[in-house]
């Protein structure tokens, strides 16, 4: 490979990182063709982006990142695979359903927010992380809860202060 297809990758690989929020770096060593084309299906489905690169390359791209991912740079030995995703959730997800049937791939690192996350035990953390939507969506139902409580207080007391108000218009 020579220098103008190594600056090629490298820049390839810096734009996946500019317009990709969540990146998860993994080792799918071992794998014949045929079950990497079905990780591919699956990432393709999930809206997860896949590519196998070479760890000096990767290092290089991150470098140039504006994101600090130097917390990554240890684990970038091994055959490496990069998943990029905009939710950060949907890779770990993935990989935990993909290893029912197989033992890989695993979890070297996973970058989420600004968050390092380093090594395969964090993937039930990160398969818990929530998405932006779901986070949203649960501020939402947090700002609905009191609101719903008043309403439903004035409609249900509604007809007992009704009831109220002709008792003491009745006796006076």
């Amino acid at each position: 490979m020579n220098k103008e297809q190594k600056s090629q990758i490298i820049e390839e690989i810096s734009q996946d990182l500019a317009n990709y929020a969540h990146v998860y770096v993994t080792d799918i060593s071992g794998f014949k063709v045929s079950t990497v084309n079905q990780l591919r299906r699956l990432c393709f489905k999930r809206d997860v982006k896949l590519k196998v690169v070479k760890n000096t390359l990767l290092k290089r791209a991150m470098d140039q990142a504006e994101a600090d991912y130097s917390e990554l740079y240890p684990v970038l030995n091994g055959a490496t695979a990069i998943m990029f995703s905009n939710t950060g959730n949907v890779p770990a997800k993935m990989i935990k359903e993909f290893r029912a049937k197989n033992a890989k791939p695993i979890v070297k690192a996973a970058f989420i927010e600004e968050t390092a996350y380093i090594g395969d035990e964090n993937l039930d953390a990160l398969c818990n992380i929530k998405s932006r939507e779901e986070l949203i969506g649960d501020i939402v139902a947090l700002l609905q809860s009191p609101a719903k409580n008043v309403v439903s207080a004035l409609q249900s007391g509604g007809g007992k202060l009704a009831g109220i108000v002709k008792t003491l218009s009745e006796r006076a």
